[in-house]
């Protein structure tokens, strides 16, 4: 490439890069707006954990080509230089867009050498400047997508350049620029599809600009030869040669394209493009009338528009159309150029023949004469065409200024030419600074697209500007009445304000849009595939009363009839039979799916979370491994599957716990349920200190987090640094004034340690209140009574208290040994205090620590909530278990024992409660 550049001086290559940089240095500060939504941020074949094969399997929007919904279009080298970027900087823009900058600058440097071809030094600097500047390109270029555009016509003027040195002495056939040619056609349509239309450039300047050749004397040639009065001169063979070769490769390339798309064509509603389903003659005069629309922009790039489609451009409908004027205006000048071009022979007619090559071939992709594209007009495929518009203009002004007469005004107009596109572009890349600019911009210029309303509503809804949101969608619905997408949008924006009853209405007026089932025809070929989320959306809104499951049920069955491979229907009632109570049934529907996509990450997490139902542990760990080997970034199945070996009690299983939460709160470091259970694990391996800056963070992330203050106070009470609980107990009764283990505890700390019998006993008559029949409260109620030696308040609060738990042994012996006091106080008349003040502390302690003996481990409960979000439910748990504390005895060993059981006991003090993220 450096090679075919020689011609180009420094001079003229710094003067290009200096005025590319000049007009596109802001679209540095623009964001991913609109396609590039899809093709960037939504698009997993950017991660380098997605294998490189991926990119030759997939359509540019990361689609499999073998999927209906896929839009056809096979870009995988531009895709490649997507991914490349995200490996140096991820998801900064800036990057994206400097290296669109780059390449523009690289366009324009080749096609000053081609220009060369054709015209003088002077006029072609000017063509490549007009070229860089011109404001159709700001889509091409400020758009991260357009780098289709790009790199395409980087290959596509390098293969034009190779196949210019074809052409040997005598006017032999050079075969190695001709294979180079080959490939970098190749290597064109990779980046995007129009590259391929270089062949018929390279064939149109072999006869008319190598050869020399005009039709006149082409038709004479053919002619002779048919009437026998002549043989096909060597020089003609030759070059007949050279064209079945760039045609047979160009067979080939089309060959290889039509078996990747499987020999489908992409699915295109009537919104997209609405001339292609309207009948004759709407469409063709339509059609037609769509050249000079975009021949206007070209010429007279003042009003731009990201989105021509759905009413843009109102249907010609009539011959009558005083728009077919300006169509017949049109073919009326290009026919006179084709003829001035095809005619005469002479420098000026092969400029413009080339020029005209330049504007039509690479064109006719975007053309519908072949086949429906899904858009009316587009300005970035206005990139290459555009190239021969500048070669025209420099041409027409080389003729204007070599009239001495008009020299200066001509070049006073080329400045002026240059100096407002250069103005247009730099304005206009500040409208791709966001979706809502880049949107509202749009609607300035057209006010009869329903898809600029809803995208613009999209942007504010993303700004959770559901109120404003609401209004553009709406609006969108009373341009478009049968735009299904807009009343979506309505029903969701109503649900994201919580106005349920209207969210319905919207979309049950967009399910009534939908086209009723003709039997034997094929659904999905009249609808967008995205249309049928009515279904889904309809029925996640009304599932969410109890009453109407199965009403949501019936929807989504309804959505699978339609179409038996629509995967997210699957996904849907899988969850709702989860939520219905019917795991076996939700089980079917998630392996339906799996049938249809083994790779979803998604679904192998939901299947785990149906085994979690059917008490499978085992296999449900299998599946979220699935789920992790698919995506190893997926945060729900990181979580939970860490709290499944936490909560299997396989020490063996605890390391690899530890694992995937650090790496889940490397992916979510704002969440404190994943620090929270790294303090669980913590406190399970017997890592105090760990344990406790775990739960420091979680507190620290969020100062509400009621389990992770329990436990805190928990570890500390057990760790022996009881006074150090107290504030953390503070804390969780500021926010839980009804905790009970809360108030158990704290008691418990106020009796043993800070001997506030006051204090302690408020913490239990609080309990009871909450509670009257709360066991562990009253027992330890009727402790605080014998501390203040009321024994006879003590006996009948352990009466009461043996009463609400009758089996309990430890109640008896407790009412024993007061009922024992009692009566050793009426033998003596003595106060039961022994002589020894310091042995009667002991047995108080003594006696306390016996009355606080809890009755034995109780089961753990867990709760189950279905909450749907995107393609998986949302389910994370925590633990939660109850009281309990040691009995005191008297040997070393069994005081040893005590302590064992003391921590087992301590351990089912954690609380369990199952984390849930909300819609």
């Amino acid at each position: 490439l450096l090679e075919k550049m020689a011609d180009v001086s420094l001079k003229e290559a710094a003067l290009i890069v200096g005025v590319v940089t000049a007009c596109y240095w802001n679209s540095l500060f623009c964001g991913f707006v609109f396609d590039d939504v899809s093709a960037i941020l939504d698009n997993k074949d950017l991660h380098p954990s997605t294998p490189l094969k991926n990119l030759f399997q997939n359509d540019f929007w990361g689609t499999p080509m073998s999927e209906e919904r896929s839009h056809k279009s096979y870009r995988p080298l531009t895709v490649l230089t997507f991914r490349l970027n995200y490996l140096f900087s991820e998801l900064n823009a800036v990057s994206y867009h400097f290296l669109n900058l780059v390449f523009h600058v690289v366009v324009c440097v080749v096609f000053l050498k081609v220009c060369k071809l054709f015209l003088d030094n002077r006029s072609s600097v000017v063509a490549s400047l007009l070229f860089a500047v011109h404001p159709i390109h700001t889509e091409a270029v400020t758009g991260v997508v357009g780098r289709a555009e790009l790199l395409s016509s980087i290959f596509f003027l390098a293969a034009f350049l190779s196949y210019t040195k074809s052409k040997g002495p005598d006017n032999t056939i050079v075969w190695t620029p001709i294979a180079v040619t080959v490939f970098l056609v190749a290597v064109a349509t990779l980046c995007k599809e129009q590259g391929i239309t270089v062949v018929g450039i390279c064939c149109v300047y072999e006869v008319f600009i190598a050869q020399g050749y005009t039709l006149p004397v082409l038709l004479d040639t053919a002619v002779q030869i048919l009437r026998g009065k002549g043989s096909i001169p060597f020089s003609m063979l030759q070059t007949l040669l050279k064209l079945i070769v760039l045609m047979f490769s160009t067979l080939l390339l089309v060959v290889v394209r039509v078996q990747v798309i499987q020999s489908q064509l992409p699915v295109f509603t009537r919104f997209d493009n609405p001339a292609a389903v309207s009948p004759s003659p709407a469409r063709q005069l339509t059609f037609n009338y769509l050249l000079p629309v975009n021949a206007w922009l070209l010429l007279n790039p003042s009003e731009l528009c990201c989105d021509w489609t759905m009413g843009t451009i109102p249907l010609v409908e009539s011959v009558l159309d005083v728009r077919n004027v300006a169509t017949l205006t049109f073919f009326c000048f290009l026919g006179s150029l084709i003829v001035f071009s095809l005619r005469y022979p002479g420098d000026s007619s092969k400029t413009v023949l080339m020029a005209l090559c330049l504007i039509v071939l690479p064109f006719i992709p975007a053309s519908n004469l072949f086949f429906p594209v899904g858009f009316v007009v587009a300005e970035r495929v206005l990139y290459v065409p555009s190239m021969g518009f500048c070669i025209l203009v420099a041409h027409g002004w080389k003729k204007l200024s070599n009239i001495s007469v008009l020299r200066k005004i001509s070049w006073v107009c080329l400045a002026a030419v240059l100096f407002t596109h250069a103005l247009k572009t730099l304005h206009r890349n500040w409208d791709w600074e966001s979706e809502y600019t880049l949107f509202m911009s749009a609607l300035k210029v057209n006010k009869n697209n329903a898809k600029l309303w809803n995208n613009v509503g999209h942007a504010l809804e993303n700004e959770k500007n559901f109120e404003r949101a609401l209004q553009f969608f709406i609006q969108a619905t009373q341009v478009q009445p049968d735009d299904i997408g807009a009343h979506m949008n309505v029903g969701r924006t109503y649900k994201n304000l919580n106005k349920t009853k209207e969210a319905e209405e919207s979309y049950m007026i967009a399910k009534s849009l939908m086209p009723q089932i003709i039997p034997g025809k094929k659904y999905a070929a009249r609808v967008a595939p995205n249309h049928l989320n009515v279904y889904i959306n309809l029925a996640n809104l009304i599932r969410a009363n109890e009453s109407r499951l199965e009403e949501a049920d019936q929807l989504y069955r309804q959505a699978i009839s339609m179409r038996p491979d629509f995967k997210q229907a699957y996904i849907s009632r899988g969850e709702l039979l989860l939520k219905m109570n019917k795991p076996l049934k939700a089980k079917e529907a998630y392996l339906r799916a799996l049938e249809l996509d083994r790779t979803n990450a998604d679904l192998w997490y939901n299947l785990a979370i149906v085994y979690i139902e059917l008490k499978d542990p085992a296999e449900a760990l299998k599946n979220f491994n699935r789920a992790l080997e698919l995506n190893p970034t997926h945060k729900l199945a990181l979580f939970n599957s860490a709290l499944l070996m936490q909560e299997s009690g396989d020490a063996r299983l605890r390391p690899e716990a530890k694992q995937r939460l650090l790496h889940y709160v490397k992916e979510e470091p704002q969440d404190a349920n994943g620090y929270f259970n790294l303090g669980m694990l913590a406190m399970d391996d017997k890592k105090d200190t760990e344990a406790e800056a775990w739960m420091k963070k979680a507190i620290k992330l969020q100062p509400n987090f009621r389990s992770a203050l329990f436990n805190l106070a928990l570890l500390y009470s057990q760790t022996g640094k009881e006074l150090m609980a107290l504030p953390v107990l503070e804390d969780l009764l500021r926010y839980y004034p009804d905790h009970t283990k809360g108030l158990i505890l704290k008691g418990d700390i106020l009796m043993n340690q800070k001997k506030d019998i006051v204090g302690a006993k408020k913490c239990f008559e609080k309990i009871l209140e909450l509670d009257p029949n709360n066991v562990q409260g009253k027992h330890n109620l009727c402790v605080v009574y014998f501390e203040e030696r009321d024994l006879v308040k003590a006996e009948k609060c352990l009466v009461e208290t043996l009463a609400l738990a009758p089996h309990e042994e430890y109640i008896q012996r407790h009412l024993n040994i007061v009922r024992s006091k009692i009566a050793s106080l009426s033998a003596t008349e003595q106060s039961s205090l022994p002589a020894d003040g310091t042995a009667s502390a002991e047995e108080k302690k003594k006696t306390f620590k016996n009355l606080k003996e809890v009755k034995k481990e109780q089961k753990t409960t867990q709760t189950t909530v279905d909450n749907n979000k995107g393609h998986s439910e949302n389910k994370k748990r925590t633990e939660k278990n109850n009281m309990d504390k040691e009995t005191p005895k008297k040997s070393t060993k069994e005081i040893k024992d005590i302590e064992k059981k003391r921590v087992a006991a301590l351990k089912r003090l954690e609380e369990i409660e199952r984390i849930l993220n909300g819609e």
